[in-house]
């Protein structure tokens, strides 16, 4: 019996949507796309009316804008800091610390991090993770090259760039000990 009311409903949902005619007729509904704004609750009430119709026994299924939460707001500047975790199966070694940058040990080379970095996905190698509190010229030299390096597009460039990492790294190895 539900299965033929739920048949019922998708049926008259259809019909409604295409305009009444058979075989959807290209009544100017669209598909919807998962990245569509979610609708508002108040459109889900048509369904729900439907189904107490239907169903009055049965409370109404859960529709995906139950469940949606809204997008948080997209910060419109850069942060000055950047807030790290640093998590091991068994505990916590670093949990929402305001640092100035990270950096990563990857398989394309050490991969520094600053406030506002873009979203990336790097395959790591073991090796040590340095986080930076304090921003210093050398530090900020490193960074600096390091974003030249990975946005190389010559030779020339790169092997310019690299020199520069290697010689801010031995400074900034030399300064923290």
């Amino acid at each position: 019996m539900y299965r033929h009311a739920s048949r019922l409903l998708i049926r008259s949902s259809s019909s409604s949507a295409s305009g009444g005619r058979a075989g959807g007729g290209g009544g100017g509904a669209r598909a919807a796309f998962s990245t569509d704004v979610p609708a508002p609750a108040t459109e889900d009430t048509g369904f729900v009316e439907a189904w107490r119709k239907v169903a009055p026994s049965l409370e109404p299924p859960k529709t995906p804008s139950a469940f949606m939460k809204p997008r948080p707001p997209t910060p419109s500047s850069i942060p000055s800091k950047l807030t790290v975790n640093f998590v091991l199966p068994y505990q916590s070694e670093i949990s929402n610390k305001e640092v100035d940058m990270v950096i990563i040990p990857a398989t394309t080379g050490q991969m520094g991090v600053l406030p506002g970095h873009v979203a990336t996905i790097a395959e790591l190698k073991p090796g040590l993770l340095s986080v930076h509190e304090g921003m210093s010229l050398v530090q900020k030299g490193l960074a600096d090259f390091t974003q030249k390096l990975n946005s190389a597009t010559t030779d020339l460039e790169k092997a310019e760039a690299q020199i520069g990492v290697d010689v801010h790294s031995a400074l900034n190895a030399a300064l923290t000990g």
